[in-house]
């Protein structure tokens, strides 16, 4: 089984990207959806650290925001009881898809985590930061001072870029993303 483990700037369209391999994707953040959604223990674990600000079943992402706005100091402590889950879904999902040819894998902290193996293939998705904005505006739950917020806990773009076995540039026009990700899918099945 081949795994590709999806790089770059939050909001480049890493998910978009991954969907056009045409294969099973991992997406960690439908995930942590899923798990404010659903997760009772997650949600008394969060209610216990965050009194104040997580009090409702389900999770409800207005209030893990105002929680990281009051301290970003928080979004360590959010992260330290939901990633575990995260990793255990994401374990689950490539022991399930273990007969596929290639798994895609969506982890926006993937590097930072030490989720990905030496033999993952990882893609750095490259994309015009005015581009990104635009993206990022199109967002129901768009704030600025998160995504500033989330940044600094990642490793810097040119880290990543460093990292990657492949870029991809996303200008956001399906058939050209189409034609790259084709392209860059058929090198990779011959390595």
């Amino acid at each position: 089984m081949i795994k590709i483990g999806i790089l770059g700037d939050i909001g480049s369209g890493k998910s978009f990207i991954a969907k056009q391999f045409g294969y099973p994707v991992f997406n960690a953040d439908i995930e942590v959806s899923k798990i404010y959604k659903k997760d009772r223990k997650c949600f008394i674990k969060l209610n216990k650290e965050f009194p104040k600000h997580i009090t409702t079943f389900p999770i409800n992402k207005i209030e893990i925001t105002k929680s990281i706005l009051s301290n970003p100091k928080n979004l360590k402590k959010i992260i330290k009881i939901v990633h575990p889950l995260v990793r255990k879904k994401m374990n689950n999902f490539i022991f399930k898809n273990r007969n596929k040819k290639i798994i895609i894998l969506d982890v926006p902290l993937l590097l930072e985590n030490k989720l990905n193996k030496k033999d993952y293939f990882l893609v750095f998705v490259e994309a015009k930061k005015e581009k990104i904005i635009k993206n990022l505006k199109k967002r129901n739950n768009y704030n600025p001072r998160i995504i500033r917020v989330l940044k600094k806990l990642q490793l810097s773009l040119v880290e990543k870029k460093k990292k990657s076995n492949f870029i991809i540039n996303n200008n956001f026009t399906k058939k050209s993303v189409k034609k790259s990700v084709n392209l860059l899918r058929n090198i990779i099945l011959k390595k």
